[in-house]
């Protein structure tokens, strides 16, 4: 079933109200190539570092003498450094988009180190809950500055860029930890390599220009005037409402389905090591099409219709691969592999589509302070899944079979944003974000 979402067409959209605004040099593509390096180098080396937890969760399980439930209760603990995420999103808003990138690419490998040479398993978690408060800046910094500095038509292709890079990053990780017990190498040789980010602070603080939009908006004083709560204000009171519902059902399912992928091939399944890499290399490297897919259908279908049906077609692929394969299954790999493409490739797709939509949605002095609020949800909803998991992993059967009930959620968000959101496709970000509004609203016409 299509659902069509509860807006004018696009055309429509474009003829009514003010005339695009554009920032200024939005069209300079030196410029515009050189924010997209800089942040692919940023996301390449964040999707390496943010995935050494998940992949390495059977061998840290076994370190620290966790079972399925104790290791659940670890990564929910962690969950909360998505609290730290609001304080240095809204940073990222008021006292600009680089400089708090450098910040997070100085501070995100000392973490790593930290949490490598951690003795216990509170040190462990310290160290982790403060690199994703870092992780979870960076990226509102990235989504933004890649929908700033990009014309209209390039906005979604900027998002599957940075997309890519982190599936690369994460690829390395996964292809590294096999390598690593082979050899009888601990998993926290990945954090040690992760700690050598720190050389990237002089190549980014060179690269990485600011965003001229959030210079421009500086210019006026409105990011001094914006508070962290206006999201809620009249204007954006909706949008954002409905927006954080669908953001913390999703990360509910979401942080279910992606954290326990290697720990079900490994410890649950039984694959070996070796096979379970190749699985999630394999499958991984076909859910990366999902970008470039996700890009071309945000621009030809629309950013709402690409999150609804790639939403659907993960949720789904998440239950086959949770709930397989069956019992005397003869090939359990390709049923979990086929499974992790679909899933991973509508995966990507849907967050290309969701990031260039939020992005568009709110005017800049709140863009990134919005992406801190859905941490919040973030950190509820992964609280929330992990803690599920806990608890229910002996009462009914199993992590896996809980993560299958828990994947069903992503259903109920990708039907809301459908129904409820406007689509934003050919819109500059000033008309779709109601700047001039905004502005008027908090310094007066």
């Amino acid at each position: 079933m299509t659902i069509t979402p509860r807006t004018q067409a696009t055309s429509a959209a474009q003829s009514e109200g003010p005339a695009p605004v554009s920032a200024p040099g939005a069209e300079d593509s030196t410029r515009a190539r050189a924010t997209i390096r800089a942040i692919v180098v940023m996301m390449l080396y964040q999707g390496f570092a943010v995935s050494i937890l998940g992949t390495a969760s059977p061998w840290i399980a076994r370190d620290f003498h966790l079972g399925q439930s104790g290791i659940a209760r670890a990564l929910a603990w962690v969950s909360l450094s998505s609290l730290g995420s609001l304080a240095l999103s809204r940073a990222v808003d008021r006292v600009g988009r680089r400089r708090v990138l450098l910040w997070c690419i100085g501070a995100m490998p000392l973490c790593e180190l930290g949490a490598a040479l951690s003795p216990s398993l509170a040190a462990f978690i310290v160290f982790q809950t403060i690199f994703y408060s870092f992780v979870g800046a960076s990226a509102a910094s990235s989504i933004v500055m890649l929908s700033e500095e990009l014309p209209i038509e390039r906005r979604a292709a900027g998002q599957s860029y940075g997309g890519l890079a982190m599936g690369l990053g994460g690829g390395l990780t996964v292809f590294l930890m096999p390598v690593l017990v082979q050899n009888h190498h601990s998993w926290r040789w990945l954090l040690v390599l992760a700690s050598a980010g720190i050389a990237l602070v002089p190549l980014i603080r060179r690269a990485m220009p600011e965003s001229r939009r959030w210079e421009h908006a500086l210019s006026t004083g409105i990011t001094s005037v914006a508070r962290f709560y206006d999201v809620f204000g009249s204007l954006y009171r909706r949008r954002a409402g409905i927006l954080l519902v669908c953001s913390l059902l999703s990360t509910i399912a979401t942080t279910a389905t992606q954290s326990w992928i290697y720990f079900h091939a490994v410890s649950v399944v039984k694959l070996a090591p070796s096979i379970a890499s190749a699985l999630v290399i394999v499958g991984g490297g076909v859910g990366l099409l999902g970008f470039p897919l996700g890009a071309r259908a945000c621009e030809h279908f629309g950013r709402v219709r690409t999150v609804v049906t790639a939403g659907l077609i993960s949720s789904v692929s998440w239950i086959w691969f949770y709930w397989g394969p069956p019992a005397h299954f003869g090939a359990p790999a390709l049923w979990l592999g086929i499974a992790f493409a679909c899933s991973s490739s509508a995966g990507n797709a849907a967050m290309v589509g969701a990031n260039t939509a939020v992005t568009e949605l709110f005017p800049t002095a709140l863009r990134a302070t919005m992406i801190g609020w859905f941490a919040i949800m973030g950190a509820i909803g992964s609280v929330a899944a992990q803690t599920t998991i806990s608890l229910l992993a002996g009462p009914l059967g199993g992590l896996s079979a809980v993560v299958g009930w828990l994947a069903r959620l992503g259903v109920p968000p990708a039907l809301l944003f459908g129904l409820v959101i406007e689509e934003t496709r050919g819109m500059s970000l000033e008309q779709s974000g109601r700047e001039d509004a905004f502005v008027d609203t908090r310094l007066g016409s």
